[in-house]
């Protein structure tokens, strides 16, 4: 049977522990009992662990040999912001396909109180991409990060950056992808709803980004994340 696995908030040698709302959770939700093993993201590795201590606000555990883990492509997403509920499910799915990082933008189409309200927003998107990442067994959380401007996104990555956009003159997504070098990542930019505007296109094309399309259907801004997402974590792990 699969353990489920969980990231130490506390790590001591061969201890850990989860504290707070994570602790919370096993004890009151799971109904966890003392002796119970799981899978314990401890630093950089994964180990066994089983449950020495139970209570209101911490769970203790006691950690054995390291656990194998898969290693995953780095995807990074640039992600426009918009309606932060959608924008939400797109973090939780993007995170559970294996993203590394998400890096939310203000865009010029970006709503004035999305943009205001952006900032304090940051950690609750970090809480879901943790929960996220222990439901789906990752080593790690993706990096969330406070949120840029245009100016700062145009210089991230080192060549493989492809933009998406609904024009039917682009690359397709998938011939872009083979342009990459899987070794190296990949960086990829979802605009927001209503799409990209000209300036922003001609700004991320002049800073060499790729600028490709994920068919003839003008999807959501987090249904595109969501697939563009599966697809390069796809593509990169065939190599």
């Amino acid at each position: 049977m699969t353990r489920r696995r969980w990231i130490a908030d506390e790590v001591s040698g061969n201890r850990a522990a989860l504290v707070g709302a994570h602790a919370d959770h096993l004890v009151r939700v799971l109904r966890t009992r003392v002796g119970e093993e799981f899978d314990i993201v401890s630093e950089t590795t994964v180990r066994r662990g089983r449950v020495t201590s139970l209570r209101d606000g911490r769970v203790e555990f006691e950690l054995a040999e390291e656990v194998s883990a898969a290693r995953l492509p780095v995807v990074t997403i640039v992600l426009a912001i918009f309606k932060f509920d959608r924008m939400e499910w797109a973090i939780e799915k993007c995170t559970e396909l294996g993203v590394s990082r998400i890096i939310p933008l203000i865009s010029s189409r970006t709503d004035s109180h999305l943009t205001a309200a952006s900032a304090k927003r940051t950690e609750r998107w970090r809480r879901i991409a943790l929960q996220a990442s222990e439901q789906s067994r990752r080593t790690s959380p993706p990096e969330i990060t406070s949120p840029i401007k245009l100016s700062q996104a145009l210089t991230l990555g080192d060549g493989n950056r492809i933009l998406l956009s609904e024009s039917g003159e682009n690359t397709l997504f998938r011939d872009a992808l083979n342009l990459a070098d899987p070794e190296a990542g990949i960086v990829l930019a979802i605009g927001p709803e209503g799409g990209w505007t000209e300036n922003e296109l001609q700004s991320f094309q002049q800073a060499g980004w790729i600028a490709a399309s994920l068919g003839n259907t003008i999807l959501r801004a987090e249904t595109a994340a969501i697939a563009a997402t599966a697809v390069a974590m796809s593509a990169l792990s065939s190599f």
